[in-house]
C-alpha cells in the first residue's frame, strides 16, 4: 500500500509545509486514539485518503485532500481532559477544527467540507457532500480502527511519518540554534 517515488515527493512536499506551523508541535502533543497522536492520526488519513485517490483515479485537487485530511482533526486539545468544553467532543471538534483552520488559511470549499463533515455519521447533518469529504471520512475511520485497535505501529506509513515528523523536529531545533 505505498505511494510511488513521485506521489510520496508530492505529498511529502505538501505535508512538510503545514508541519513548520507551531500548531503541528501542539497535536503531537494529544493522543488521539490508543496511543497514536492526533498529529500521527492526522498525517494517516491524508495519507491514505491520497492514496485511495491516486488509485481510483479520482479528479480532485490533491492539493485540497492533504490539506483538508491533515486539518481534519485541528482543534488543538486534549480532548481526553475534563474540561467542560470537551464534552461530546465527537460531536463538536469538526467546527473547532474548522474554525482554527479558517484562523491561519484560506480554506477551499472542499477543505472546509472535509473538515466539518469527516465525523459523519456522528455529525448527522455534516454529510460529505463531494467525493474527496468522503474518501477522507473513510480513511479516517479506517486509521481509527487501526489505532484503537493498536494496529497502527504495524502499518508502514504510520511509522515512516512519525520519523518523518521527528526528522522535521530535529531539523527546527538544529536551525534555531
Amino acid at each position: 500500500m505505498g505511494l510511488s517515488a513521485k506521489e510520496k515527493h508530492y505529498f511529502d512536499e505538501l505535508t512538510n509545509r503545514l508541519l513548520r506551523l507551531p500548531q503541528f508541535d501542539q497535536m503531537a502533543q494529544y493522543i488521539q486514539h490508543g496511543r497514536t497522536s492526533c498529529l500521527a492520526h492526522s498525517i494517516a488519513v491524508a495519507h491514505l485518503s491520497y492514496w485511495l485517490c491516486r488509485r481510483l483515479h479520482l479528479k480532485i485537487s490533491y492539493k485540497g485532500l492533504i490539506r483538508g485530511a491533515l486539518l481534519h482533526d485541528f482543534f488543538l486539545y486534549d480532548w481526553h481532559d475534563k474540561d467542560p468544553s470537551h464534552r461530546w467532543h465527537g460531536f463538536h471538534h469538526p467546527k473547532r477544527a474548522l474554525t482554527n483552520a479558517d484562523e491561519l488559511f484560506a480554506l477551499s470549499r472542499m477543505e472546509r467540507q472535509i473538515i466539518i463533515s469527516h465525523m459523519w455519521p456522528l455529525t448527522l447533518r455534516s454529510l460529505p457532500t463531494c467525493r474527496a469529504a468522503v474518501i477522507v471520512c473513510l480513511a479516517d475511520k479506517c486509521c481509527s480502527l487501526a489505532e484503537t485497535l493498536h494496529l497502527a505501529e504495524h502499518l508502514p506509513f504510520y511509522r515512516h511519518y512519525d520519523e518523518l515528523y521527528r526528522s522535521y523536529q530535529k531539523e527546527s531545533v538544529s536551525c534555531q540554534a
